[in-house]
This record gives C-alpha cells, structure tokens and sequence, in this order.
C-alpha cells in the first residue's frame, strides 16, 4: 500500500489551509485535491468493490438510496489500509490542527462511514448528520469523504451540495472527482447531500470512503443524541411517518440485524 502519511508535511497542509476551512461556506469546511500518490488512488480504484462483489448494506426509501460497507472483513486490504491510517495518529492530528477542534477521536467501526457506493438512481436527500456515536458514547464533529470517480463528467451528478441553515438554497457545490478530500464541520445545521438522482451509465456508481470523528461528551452530560435530521427542499416531499420509524429503528440496532430489521420494517 502506498500511503503513507508525513507528519511535517501534513501539520504544514493543515496550517495552510486552516483559515480556509474556519470561513468556509455555509459552513466550516475545506476541499483538498490530489490527495494521494497516483499510484495509491489506482490501486483504491482498482481494489473497489463492486455492487455484487461483496454483501453491501442497501438504504432504499425516499430519503437515500444507497450502499455501504463497514465490516473490514468485507473490505479488500488496500482500502482498509486507507481507512486505517485515516483514523491514525498523523491523520487526526492534522485534522486538529486544521479545525482547531482538540482531542478528537477516531471511530474505529466506521459506523455511518467506509464505502459508500451510488449506483444510476440513487441519491442522499439534503440532513444533518446524527450527533451521537450511541456505542462509543462521544459526540459527532467531523465528516472527511475520499472520492474515488474518475473521468467524472458533471452531466453524472452526484455532486456535494451544502445548503443553508435553513436549508432554502444551495450555497456550495462540490463534484465527487477522484483524489479530492472533502472535510466538514457536522452541526445540527450543517445540511448537505446530492438530493437529485444521479444520472451516471449504467456502469457507473459514486464511490467514495467516509470518516467520521468525535469528541468526548463531559463526565456529567446527558445527551443521548439523536437520528439524523432530514430537510426538504422547497417544494419537495420526502418525510413519511413510516420512514421516520425506520430510520430511528435503522440507526440504533448493530450492522449484524440491519437486514433483518428492515425486513421487518418493510412487511
């Protein structure tokens, strides 16, 4: 595997770039592209599963459609290297560095995160990401995304977008291309997703890695955290009350029962 990362020169990215990520709009962030080596983002694109190489876990209801894989045992080598090392000592103290958000705290299950795939269709409506790891017990701060789409032509969709607070328009618009990093701050506000279906050839997916990071909750708190927080676009309908149960019954039981509970959910 290729990656490696340098400290000096990582602490040296983030400074930087640490003013650009603070007034990032409409919320802290940043975008860093040719992240990797050439050779490194190859053997990523060449080592990526595709939709029936390995048992994705598929989200289908009018809020997103789309796979993912957390289970490193699903996960071939070289890919899980990158997530490793993302979660590692250099990476996490560039991140603090970057963001000015000390202790952070990597998720080794990768829940929420690790491959992300969007097949022709698929989309991710505009939320706010839940806040809580329920099993760590820390609070939700940081998003880091790893594109892996190469030849991306903007026709494709499945570009970032991040909306206002109040979520009545899209302020940035971030295409998914290969080689770029993409870090934000995660709030209660902090809306994004790419809500249109994407139009890519069959062939084609939207393939990307995704990190989350925390930090500790105080001794004496007692938040219990929350499911993620969906917004409509104006004009759009997305909310069922039958969809609200199952993302709240989706979010808390272990990636083990996922399918079974949503087979339950769907009779």
């Amino acid at each position: 595997m290729g990656l490696t990362l340098d400290r000096t020169q990582m602490l040296a990215l983030a400074a930087d770039r640490a003013e650009e990520f603070k007034h990032g709009e409409p919320f802290p962030h940043v975008v860093i592209d040719d992240f990797l080596s050439p050779a490194t983002l190859a053997e990523l694109i060449a080592a990526f599963p595709g939709p029936d190489a390995v048992e994705w876990y598929t989200y289908d209801t009018k809020k997103e459609v789309k796979l993912a894989l957390e289970d490193e045992l699903l996960i071939p080598d070289p890919l899980v290297a990158v997530l490793r090392e993302l979660n590692g000592q250099v990476f996490v103290e560039f991140l603090e560095q970057l963001t000015g958000i000390p202790g952070l705290i990597p998720d080794p299950h990768y829940r929420g995160g690790g491959l992300h795939q969007i097949l022709p269709g698929g989309m991710l409506k505009l939320h706010a990401d839940f806040d809580m790891h329920t099993r760590m017990k820390v609070h939700r701060r940081l998003n880091a995304i790893l594109y892996l789409n190469e030849d991306w032509d903007d026709s494709y969709g499945g570009a970032l977008e991040l909306w206002d607070k109040e979520a009545t328009r899209c302020v940035t618009s971030i295409a998914p291309l290969a080689n770029r990093l993409m870090i934000f701050e995660t709030t209660d506000d902090s809306f994004h997703g790419h809500p249109d279906p994407l139009s890519c050839p069959e062939g084609r997916s939207r393939r990307s890695m995704a990190w989350y990071y925390y930090t500790a909750l105080p001794a004496d708190s007692d938040r219990t955290g929350r499911t993620p927080v969906w917004r409509e676009r104006p004009g759009e309908k997305i909310t069922t009350r039958t969809e609200d149960v199952r993302a709240k019954v989706l979010g808390v039981v272990p990636p083990s029962a996922k399918q079974a509970a949503k087979r339950l959910l769907n009779k």
